[in-house]
């Protein structure tokens, strides 16, 4: 019996969030169209795969046993395409690195330092995207490299590794609304007036998904397309930000306190996949400099934060 590879994806992403909807909207599809997929794997099966509640679905014993060979033969898959990828990529192509706003914005360019110094014949183009997007680019062979959050990439075949903190906190004026606290909740900083990033911003997207319909209005004083632009606004008194620690200057004055709300933990991992990443040897050290960036990034810390 043969399974297509998008439909075993697409049942991992449902097992692994609990519902067809969310799992619908990690592979971007449609909720029927992702409904009829499941439908189709059962028939295939001969067996029911999902127990179906008001508070989602979760795998029947079939279904259990579907998801744990799905993420055995999409990892070997994924190992056969980049040990064939690796005979038929041209040495003179640039690479392609992806990554969501917080890493483009100081890791990256760390690592694009020493790298291209290392190597002056080899070139690198660089992309912001979502991390759904670029798992999706990984797996199509479409980059070389990405670097994703943890909580979105989970279950997705493609070979990951650790790659450093990127938990957001709230950001203000030194001596202004965040003085002598420790740490506060989503709610309220949003008491306050904010600034914050462009509607279509990968961060401010992300944000807003996992606070949900029920969040507080907020009041943004001004949106931007820049996150240093947003952290000097923030540092000026304009209003307070929420932003990634990762993304902080050390040597800039502003007052930073943790987020208590448990979706600001969030973790960088690097990701590659089909047809890409460490089987070339370029990609190798292009990898190996963003572990090395990651690693020497200064840890800046607010009040009460361990």
């Amino acid at each position: 019996m043969r399974y297509d590879l998008d439909d075993l994806r697409l049942f991992l992403g449902i097992v692994t969030e609990g519902s067809i909807t969310a799992g619908a909207r990690r592979m971007h599809l449609s909720l029927p169209s992702a409904s009829a997929r499941v439908r189709s794997l059962e028939q295939q099966a001969g067996v029911a795969l999902l127990i179906r509640g008001r508070r989602g679905v979760r795998p029947t014993p079939a279904g259990t046993t579907l998801a744990r060979h799905a993420r055995e033969v999409i990892a070997q898959t994924v190992r056969l395409e980049s040990a064939v990828a690796s005979y038929t990529r041209s040495p003179t192509a640039p690479l392609t690195l992806l990554g969501g706003g917080s890493a483009v914005h100081r890791l990256v360019p760390r690592a694009l330092v020493s790298f291209l110094r290392a190597h002056p014949d080899v070139d690198v183009r660089v992309f912001e995207n979502r991390t759904p997007r670029i798992v999706r680019m990984l797996a199509d062979g479409e980059a070389d490299l990405g670097i994703v959050l943890d909580d979105e990439a989970r279950d997705c075949g493609l070979e990951m590794e650790p790659l450093g903190d990127d938990s957001l906190v709230v950001v203000g004026q030194v001596g202004g609304i965040l003085a002598g606290r420790a740490s506060l909740t989503y709610s309220e900083a949003a008491e306050h007036p904010l600034v914050g990033l462009d509607a279509d911003a990968s961060l401010r997207r992300w944000i807003e998904r996992h606070v949900g319909p029920h969040a507080p209005v907020v009041r943004y004083r001004t949106t931007v397309a820049d996150l240093n632009v947003l952290v000097a606004l923030a540092a000026a008194g304009v209003g307070l930000a929420i932003v990634p620690r990762r993304v902080i200057d050390p040597t800039q004055p502003l007052a930073v306190c943790a987020l208590q709300d448990p979706w600001s933990r969030r973790h960088h991992v690097l990701a590659w996949g089909a047809k890409n990443g460490p089987a070339s040897p370029a990609a190798k050290s292009l990898a190996d400099h963003l572990r090395k960036a990651s690693l020497a990034e200064p840890v800046v810390r607010g009040d009460g934060w361990g």
